[in-house]
């Protein structure tokens, strides 16, 4: 079906690497396809969890999302060590700081004086917005004189 427009365009389907890579893909056997749908299927299941867990404003969820945005990290450090272009190296490094930005900003394992100090932050931004709503418009929400 393909054979006469690749003519055409002078396209050499024996060579195509597209065309390679799909025969790859049919040939694939039953048991790699049942660990792949079984990948993916846990993957789509931590992916909605970590979304119910933000929705939620969980701390859990928050949990979840570090570790969604880390479970690739080993696959390009595998890809990496075959062959290193500088995409694969920039989106490692982006990843990486994609995580620590989530544990660093959340306070997440510890970082930054863990659980203790968020709850501290949290309780305090509730006590500031509370006496921000008290104060009178147009004058300071410090104490009456």
């Amino acid at each position: 079906m393909l054979a006469p427009l690749a003519d055409r365009l002078g396209w050499r389907l024996a060579d195509s690497k597209l065309v390679h890579t799909l025969h790859q893909l049919l040939a694939t056997g039953t048991g790699t396809l049942t660990w792949l749908a079984i990948g993916l299927t846990a993957y789509g299941l931590l992916q909605v969890t970590e979304g119910i867990g933000l929705w939620l404003l969980r701390r859990w969820g928050e949990y979840f999302a570090v570790i969604a945005t880390s479970v690739f990290i080993p696959l390009e450090i595998y890809e990496l060590s075959h062959r290193v272009t500088w995409v694969r190296v920039a989106l490692l490094a982006l990843n990486l700081a994609a995580v620590a930005y989530i544990v660093y900003g959340k306070r997440l394992f510890g970082v930054r004086g863990g659980h203790a100090a968020y709850q501290a932050e949290r309780h305090q931004a509730s006590l500031l917005e509370v006496r921000a709503a008290g104060a009178p418009s147009g004058g300071s929400a410090g104490p009456p004189d």
